[in-house]
């Protein structure tokens, strides 16, 4: 299944959640904020929402410092 992953093209392995996603990509734990087709969706529902095909999903690292 294809998605596009902060703007490029991502291939995971049939339906997987936001929070398989995180696993994959090896950022489970940082500080996170995830959009999906121009949605903030909660960590608290990263467990919940499967990705279908095409979706749209920005990953953006909290960062902190000043």
């Amino acid at each position: 299944m294809r998605v596009h992953l902060n703007g490029k093209e991502h291939t995971v392995s049939g339906p997987v959640t936001i929070s398989g996603l995180l696993t994959e990509l090896g950022l489970t734990g940082h500080r996170l904020a995830v959009e999906v087709n121009h949605e903030i969706i909660p960590a608290s529902r990263h467990t919940q929402v499967l990705l279908a095909e095409n979706d749209r999903v920005e990953i953006i690292h909290a960062v902190g410092g000043g």
